[in-house]
């Protein structure tokens, strides 16, 4: 299963949009000449499809207290958040063009109360999962119908707090949480495999009470579908979605390539292979 949806993940083309979102990274990233490219890339479709199609909020009140909730856990994939945010109007897409920079709101990581739509800060991993879980289950409590996603790495899932806030979520049976885990094999210093096996992944969810779904992250129709048409999984648990992505999706020299899951001091020619890339 798992090599048979890497491969169709590899094999998925980029709509329009999705290149079009690509390209606005570029831009963004050219500010700072630095970016964690390869860990934004293997999430753009997801977080495209969440804000295009899923979650409930409004950008003149974006602290309404009935919107859906999105934490991005592998905060260093921001960027891809980061497109999405600016392209929704949440901020002004002028201010991408100051990422990284000094006196920006745009950092390397995303934070609360500084840049709008962000909903916690992120960054330490393991964090998300836990801020989440408690957002769903005060949700729950103050009898509001907003649903919770929390997009995690499949490295960041060797945080011991991932599980601990999975175990609450199953034990209160969190319908209305959903973790998306970005399965692209590669974290920070090698290939997840090679660095602590998680397999067998689905089976681990489910063993902590969760309703599993596989998809491929990269396939805009199924993932639109699957939160379209078939959360929750389980009115009686939460649901983890497991999505087969490829690290630096849209740019050959970065598709599963270790090496580009952070670059610093990017030089003009990298920037220009990008755009010639895309």
């Amino acid at each position: 299963m798992n090599n048979t949806m890497q491969k169709n993940a590899l094999a998925i083309s980029l709509d329009q949009r999705s290149i079009y979102l690509r390209k606005m990274a570029i831009k963004t990233l050219e500010s700072g000449k630095r970016a964690h490219l390869g860990s934004a890339m293997s999430i753009i479709e997801l977080i495209r499809v969440l804000y295009d199609d899923f979650l409930n909020y409004d950008i003149t009140n974006p602290k309404d207290l009935n919107r859906d909730r999105f934490i991005l856990s592998k905060g260093h994939g921001c960027l891809a958040l980061y497109v999405v945010l600016a392209d929704k109007g949440f901020f002004d897409e002028k201010e991408l063009l100051t990422f990284c920079q000094k006196d920006s709101i745009l950092g390397g990581h995303p934070e609360y109360e500084k840049i709008p739509g962000v909903e916690a800060s992120t960054g330490a991993l393991g964090h998300g999962m836990p801020i989440g879980v408690g957002m769903a289950l005060a949700s729950r409590l103050q009898k509001r119908k907003s649903r919770v996603v929390v997009l995690v790495g499949d490295g960041e899932i060797n945080e011991g707090s991932v599980w601990e806030a999975a175990m609450a979520a199953a034990k209160h049976q969190l319908s209305n949480f959903t973790v998306i885990i970005d399965y692209n094999k590669i974290q920070s210093y090698g290939f997840v495999s090679e660095v602590l096996d998680i397999e067998p992944l689905a089976d681990k969810w489910k063993s902590f009470g969760f309703a599993v779904k596989e998809i491929n992250g990269h396939d805009v129709t199924e993932i639109k579908n699957f939160f379209t048409k078939s959360l929750p999984l389980n009115n009686q648990k939460p649901t983890a979605l497991i999505c087969h992505t490829i690290k630096g999706k849209g740019f050959s020299f970065a598709e599963n390539n270790p090496t580009w899951h952070h670059k610093s001091n990017l030089s003009d020619d990298d920037i220009k292979k990008m755009y010639e890339n895309i």
